[in-house]
């Protein structure tokens, strides 16, 4: 398991409130990997998101797709979500 394929799994995982990919949105922290292990540090776009857990579970389905044996989630909500440049204009905002 390498990191380019857990981010092009992630790639795959849309917000379904906002219809844009958890990668792009900047909602993934951090991407650890030990050997087939992926533990992947992310947030939501708002501490109240009600699709989290679905998310979550979707995250994990993706990257265990990819190759991962097992992949553990943990959600923070810090630091604050802020969109990029990119993902405001991808929002029109």
């Amino acid at each position: 398991m390498d990191k380019e394929k857990v981010i092009e799994a992630l790639k795959q995982v849309n917000d379904p409130e906002i219809d844009l990919n958890v990668w792009f949105l900047g909602l993934i922290y951090d991407i650890d990997i030990d050997g087939n292990n992926v533990k992947i540090k992310m947030t939501f776009t708002t501490p109240y998101c009600p699709y989290g857990p679905a998310l979550v579970a979707d995250v994990e389905k993706k990257v265990k797709e990819a190759g991962a044996e097992k992949v553990e989630v943990e959600v923070v909500l810090e630091p604050k979500w802020e969109p990029n440049e990119e993902v405001k204009m991808a929002l029109g905002v």
